[in-house]
């Protein structure tokens, strides 16, 4: 009886791994899409809203006039836009890793042991996810704060009371989408690396080697 059960305990091990590893992976992967998706449609709102309101337009008749360009856009709203785009980016690497821990899952479950990835590339590639977890938040924090700050100053410089007739001293809906973007891209990096540290930290003890 006691050699079944040791022959036994490192098999139920590794499939406890591979559970978690799923488990982790899996929820990484579909919150983080699912955030990244929102976050994307948001900017894609903003920029082609943004690009909309800039009309080029010429002087009917007068044929080699001057083109003149009326905007309605906010600006230095832009550096929100690309920092936001960036977390995007860094929130896709994100979404591989997660994939990565679930492969990781998968391949743990093979009966081959030549299949089974080595501990140490499995701590690599948490680890790594931790990081880009930290690093998109960073970049995410970056944009909202850029966004808010151009907002709040746009929102001091309106005239109380008084009706506004330059659009670009008005506060759009688009605008508010560029930081709304941001916000989500926060919070699905923040999911990212609160999983991933998890997940680390689990490993990392002595008694649950991979």
């Amino acid at each position: 009886m006691q050699t079944n059960l040791e022959i036994k305990s490192p098999s139920n091990h590794l499939e406890r791994i591979a559970t978690i590893l799923r488990i982790t992976g899996w929820s990484s992967f579909v919150i983080q899409i699912a955030l990244a998706a929102i976050s994307s449609v948001l900017l894609i709102l903003a920029i082609s809203g943004r690009t909309f309101n800039q009309a080029i337009v010429a002087p009917p008749g007068i044929p080699g006039a001057a083109v003149t360009t009326t905007q309605a856009t906010t600006p230095g709203l832009g550096a929100g836009m690309f920092w936001a785009v960036c977390s995007v980016l860094v929130l896709m690497f994100g979404i591989y890793l997660a994939f990565r821990l679930i492969r990781f899952g998968k391949r743990l479950r093979n009966p081959d042991p030549a299949i089974h990835p080595h501990r140490l590339k499995v701590m690599q590639v948490v680890r790594l996810a931790i990081i880009t977890g930290f690093v998109g938040m960073l970049l995410a924090i970056l944009g909202t704060g850029t966004t808010l700050a151009v907002l709040l100053a746009k929102s001091v410089a309106q005239p109380q009371g008084v009706a506004i007739y330059d659009p670009n001293r008005i506060i759009r809906s688009l605008d508010v989408f560029v930081a709304a973007a941001n916000t989500t891209g926060i919070t699905a990096h923040f999911v990212g690396a609160v999983i991933s540290s998890g997940v680390y930290n689990w490993l990392h003890r002595p008694s649950d080697p991979v």
